[in-house]
């Protein structure tokens, strides 16, 4: 009697440790890094959510609610910032992506755009609203097409694949997109930017003060 009181007395205690040894592995272990892959074109949907989540229900529109899309699941990354947001690209002219900018805007995240001259320059381009807003943007100005698009939010989660910035982006093409907090691939991303921002400084390209006012001018006057 004694001997299986025992035994069953050790089983359970066995149990326990294994269980107790699986927790504190599970809590010792360092968090994995986020990794995710976005794919497009996305489902459209009603993101107001996204941007006023304190009022759910306030959107009576006629788009389907509730539904978690490619696009979605990228705005409330962008969304998640809380110091800082670089961007480097291409085309931009998707207004829920500029709203999502102007939003991070207006609670004190500080954001850099580094576009293509020549694409900042296009009707529909978000580029003089970002910098009407006050979000320092500059146009790369080498001869070759500035083509990357990419962004590192908070100095640490990387944005990056071949999706532009446009509603077509988003809603049309087969587009993709890779989220990744990796040091090993973030740092080289923060030292591009770092690089092209330098190298696109004004002051480097020996623009003076009313040169520049009237490029950003004509930037600023093309149609939105």
């Amino acid at each position: 009697m004694w001997t299986v009181k025992t035994v069953g007395l050790g089983v359970v205690v066995l149990s326990l440790s294994a269980e107790l040894i699986a927790w504190l592995l599970c809590r010792l272990s360092p968090a994995r890094n986020l990794n995710e892959v976005l794919f497009f074109p996305s489902e459209t949907s009603c993101l107001e959510h996204i941007f006023t989540p304190s009022s759910p229900r306030s959107c009576f529109c006629s788009l389907p609610h509730g539904i978690e899309t490619s696009f979605s699941r990228l705005l409330r990354r962008i969304m998640s910032a809380s110091s800082s947001l670089d961007l480097c690209i291409f085309a931009f002219s998707n207004m829920d992506l500029s709203r999502a900018l102007l939003a991070l805007r207006s609670r004190g995240v500080t954001i850099r755009v580094l576009s293509d001259k020549n694409y900042a320059a296009v009707t529909g381009s978000q580029i003089g609203v970002l910098r009407k807003a006050g979000i320092c943007v500059r146009c790369h100005k080498g001869s070759e097409t500035m083509h990357h698009k990419f962004a590192v939010l908070d100095g640490r989660l990387l944005f990056t694949g071949s999706l532009n910035w446009t509603l077509t982006a988003v809603q049309i093409n087969r587009e993709n997109i890779l989220i990744s907090e990796e040091p090993d691939l973030v740092q080289p991303y923060i030292q591009e930017f770092q690089r092209l921002w330098t190298q696109n400084d004004p002051a480097q390209l020996g623009l003076g003060k009313d040169q520049e006012a009237a490029r950003l001018a004509s930037e600023d006057d093309v149609p939105q």
